[in-house]
């Protein structure tokens, strides 16, 4: 078990691993148009940038509105069409969630409901606050390599070397 202090510094180095995840999407938002946030052009899936970041936003928004019985319910998303087509209206809510995630006061430590449809239907499941923003920061690096992929076919580059990277990802060496 940990003593107070060493859940504080626990909780600081979760949050802050997830603001600085965060991050890229406002470096993201700030380098795009909304045509290119609402473009389905790109096989085989044909989802949108903004899509995914809408998706990844309201993960965290769900964790973020739990209540005070400590239960999430990760089937409960906004899917705001707004924040999928609209620069600004994405914007409004990764700076929403950015603010929850700054003023987050529950211990991390803390035994949370999830309930969540893993294919066969909802289920609950016991997590931790900790694992479940761990996983939320996963699940934004991996929606953020979706992202890159269609970065990549719509021929757009963002400057970010590490964007879509899991931080334990082995990089491949420069060749140039």
């Amino acid at each position: 078990m940990l003593n107070k202090i060493s859940i504080l510094v626990f909780m600081n180095i979760i949050i802050q691993s997830t603001l600085k995840t965060l991050q890229k999407s406002k470096y993201l938002l700030l380098n795009l148009d909304d045509a290119t946030l609402d473009n389905k052009s790109i096989s085989p899936y044909y989802s949108s940038i903004g899509g995914h970041v809408r998706h990844i936003l309201d993960f965290y928004d769900c964790i973020l509105n739990s209540n005070e019985g400590h239960k999430v319910d990760l089937t409960a998303r906004k899917r705001s069409k707004n924040v999928e087509t609209c620069c600004q209206h994405a914007m409004g809510y990764l700076e929403h969630i950015i603010v929850k995630l700054e003023n987050f006061d529950r211990n991390i430590e803390d035994q949370v409901t999830v309930n969540d449809d893993l294919g066969v239907g909802v289920i609950e499941m016991p997590y931790t606050y900790a694992a479940l923003f761990a996983q939320a920061n996963s699940h934004t690096i991996h929606h953020y390599a979706i992202i890159s992929y269609i970065l990549d076919r719509l021929n757009i580059v963002i400057n970010d070397t590490d964007f879509g990277y899991n931080p334990t990802t082995p990089k491949a060496p420069n060749l140039n």
